[in-house]
């Protein structure tokens, strides 16, 4: 699928800000909980500027999302009440966060236990 085909039709925040609904013109429709979210933020302060630099954040299991900015017409900034808000999520990320979902969430949480963190207390690493 070309970045061109995912185009999103609706996002909605749910659960009190606990998740994000996100629906794509190509019938894709995926509820990101906002602790999934947080963790993989697409932004420099968590992803640094190499996959070697890239932080393991924990204690984020109640984060919720408090806002939702459009980023020109390719994507969204999310603001979440610990305050972070300098990730810049594509609709082609957001995509690839709902397809691989289950799977990368699972990895995060063997990524918490390798590194002696949990989803309860803040620290990253």
């Amino acid at each position: 699928m070309a970045d061109t085909d995912i185009w999103p039709s609706e996002i909605r925040l749910m659960d009190e800000g606990r998740k994000l609904r996100v629906s794509f013109e190509n019938g894709a429709s995926f509820d990101l909980s906002a602790e999934h979210l947080r963790v993989r933020s697409p932004s420099a302060e968590v992803q640094g500027h190499s996959p070697e630099e890239r932080k393991t954040v924990g204690g984020k299991r109640n984060v919720a999302i408090i806002g939702v900015a459009p980023v020109g017409h390719y994507a969204v900034r999310l603001d979440f009440d610990d305050l972070h808000n300098t990730g810049i999520y594509t609709w082609p990320y957001l995509h690839e966060l709902g397809v691989g979902g289950e799977t990368d969430f699972n990895a995060y949480l063997g990524e918490l236990a390798e590194k002696g963190l949990n989803r309860d207390s803040p620290g990253e690493r």
